[in-house]
């Protein structure tokens, strides 16, 4: 029976080899990338990363696995919290786009790569975003039935515009460095609860 310790170190090394694998397949993509190519980054011997991986196919799947499972967890703690709608469609945009800030590479393997994985994993990995989006939407739901949105909103289609939104600021976000990421959140956030006209009161 291993040691508690034991068990902290495997999982730490792990991580790192989690982190790794994201890099590699973030800057080469799956095809270009190779199981050296990990261990490489990890220094250490390619035989030694079967340790932790047992092909570049289960490396993906871990990847993908990481980078959705946090991004859902995070979105769990905004769905479930008691602020109003506003704030926390301002604290979802945010988590978002932060993530890509952040160089959350394995999030970004698990949008530009996961379709390389067998079906079966594939329909894990569907099944958390799925929840992500459900999370989303359940947020205009309250949205709605709070009186703070119109109750004609399609909150399905309302979610998946947000999340759309993001992923592709996202990706700008990744490119421009110099972005300023606090004004796009609060442009985004804008855009959503305002929209593109001006409201102007009609005199009667």
């Amino acid at each position: 029976m291993a040691a508690p310790q034991d068990n902290n170190r495997y999982d730490q090394q792990r991580q790192r080899a989690i982190r790794a694998a994201a890099s590699v397949f973030a800057e080469k993509g799956f095809y270009g990338a190779s199981t050296k190519d990990i261990a490489e980054h990890m220094g250490i011997k390619q035989g030694s990363l079967y340790y932790y991986f047992k092909s570049k196919e289960d490396a993906l799947g871990e990847v993908c696995r990481f980078g959705i499972e946090d991004y859902v967890e995070r979105m769990k703690s905004i769905a479930t919290s008691d602020q109003p709608f506003e704030s926390k469609l301002m604290a979802t945009v945010t988590s978002h786009l932060t993530s890509y800030r952040e160089k959350n590479e394995a999030l970004k393997v698990h949008n530009d790569e996961r379709l390389y994985l067998p079906e079966e994993k594939r329909a894990t990995l569907k099944e958390l975003g799925s929840s992500y989006r459900q999370l989303l939407e359940g947020i205009f739901e309250e949205g709605v039935a709070s009186g703070a949105l119109r109750d004609s909103l399609d909150c399905h289609f309302a979610a998946q515009a947000v999340i759309g939104m993001c992923n592709a600021w996202g990706d700008i976000i990744v490119r421009e460095a110099e972005l300023d990421l606090f004004d796009t959140i609060q442009k985004c956030t804008d855009m959503v609860l305002n929209g593109f006209r001006e409201r102007r009161i009609v005199a009667r």
